[in-house]
């Protein structure tokens, strides 16, 4: 059954048990794009359903930089704990209608965790040279997967200078209050995740540079339009909780 409002707001409370690591998410941007629920459907795994806004389904792209990454009790270390990332991602639900981000690939430009990541969560990692610069508020980002021939995804976008939060039950709340992930092992058994922050302080961004590469890297028809939503957010500090089986 689809996730309720009360569902949603109800994952924004600190779950119970223990949790295993602590990073921080920084200059996050969010571009999404349309995308028929059939073509999504067809590259679920049994128990995961399309979660749909309004109707509609939606893809995003996420470029976004890992800071602080640590198991709980443990500082960070200079050279292995900040790195980039860039996800694509879709949202998703499952029998129970719970609420959470299935990820089609996440790229990364840190070798150990990309390992760690694939054989502790499951999660579809993929190397890349990545590279970043902030100057005067504004992000250029770039990445390039190493075992591609595709060209480098860049984005160009302004950090947030007013940021509120998403208002419940809006676009912008669909696509960025998400406290689950899900994936699976190489037997297809379903996994569930939990991370626990702050609600996202979110700004609208505008249109500056985008790639749709990450489609194309994940056999998706790359869109031929503009994101239909564009978003920034203040970083966040995340705690991480251990996946469990579904």
């Amino acid at each position: 059954m689809p996730p309720t409002d009360q569902q949603r707001l109800d994952l924004r409370n600190r779950p119970p048990g223990f949790p295993v690591m602590k990073q921080r998410w920084g200059g996050l941007g969010f571009f999404h794009w349309e995308a028929e629920p059939e073509l999504i459907a067809a590259r679920l795994p049994p128990g995961l359903h399309v979660d749909t806004f309004q109707g509609k389904a939606y893809l995003g792209v996420v470029p976004f930089f890992m800071e602080r990454i640590r198991p709980v009790g443990l500082p960070p270390l200079p050279w292995l704990s900040w790195f980039h990332e860039l996800n694509l991602r879709t949202y998703v639900h499952d029998d129970a209608g719970n609420p959470g981000v299935w990820f089609f690939s996440l790229d990364c430009n840190q070798p150990l965790a990309v390992e760690i990541a694939r054989r502790a969560f499951n999660l579809p990692y993929e190397h890349a040279a990545m590279s970043s610069s902030v100057e005067g508020g504004v992000v250029n980002f770039r990445s390039r997967r190493k075992a591609s021939p595709l060209s480098a995804a860049e984005f160009t976008y302004s950090l947030p200078k007013k940021p509120q939060p998403a208002p419940t039950s809006s676009l912008e709340w669909f696509l960025v209050e998400r406290y689950l992930l899900f994936s699976a092992d190489a037997e297809g058994s379903l996994h569930i995740g939990r991370v626990h922050h702050a609600p996202y302080l979110i700004e609208p961004i505008p249109l500056g540079k985008y790639s749709t590469t990450p489609f194309a890297l994940n056999g998706f028809p790359e869109p031929k339009c503009p994101p239909v939503s564009l978003l920034t957010a203040t970083a966040v500090d995340v705690t991480i909780f251990p996946l469990r089986k579904v």
